[in-house]
């Protein structure tokens, strides 16, 4: 009798924990594209689409087992700037000029010295329903190029 009331308290317990590490999720802070610098990453972000253009797509891989390739750089932004957004494989198919996106756990590669957004396999991309503000593509933050710099220290 003893054990079942144990096991009981055990399992009440354990209940207690996983309710209280849900209701302790963190909420998403979302980052306005302006404010994106490089080698940054855990960015949440609401974009508008505005443009897309694929770059590689493999007809058939190598394998049956490996997936089929495709990548699109899609302009993408708010109302304070714009970025290339890096797009792989399913990805491409929610990029539609106009769709606004939520990008959870965005983060910024670099590529040829230019800022890149990118979403790897911890982020999501989510379609949103219209925000209300216009893309400001004359801030593109991917036409800024960016060089490492070695400071010695004496």
């Amino acid at each position: 009798m003893a054990t079942a009331t144990t096991e009981t308290a055990m399992t009440t317990a354990t209940t207690e924990t996983t309710k209280a590490a849900v209701t302790k999720m963190r909420k998403s802070v979302f980052t306005k594209v302006d404010q994106l610098k490089p080698g940054t990453g855990g960015h949440t972000l609401t974009v508008k689409m505005v443009s897309s253009k694929t770059v590689l797509q493999n007809g058939r891989s190598v394998s049956q087992h490996l997936r089929h390739t495709r990548i699109a750089e899609c302009l993408v932004g708010d109302e304070t700037g714009a970025i290339i957004f890096t797009a792989r494989n399913d990805q491409v198919d929610m990029m539609k000029p106009g769709h606004h996106l939520i990008l959870h756990k965005a983060k910024i590669d670099m590529f040829k010295g230019s800022m890149r957004l990118a979403i790897d396999k911890w982020g999501r991309v989510e379609v949103t329903e219209d925000a209300n503000f216009v893309v400001k593509e004359q801030n593109n933050l991917s036409l800024v190029e960016y060089e490492l710099v070695n400071v010695l220290e004496e």
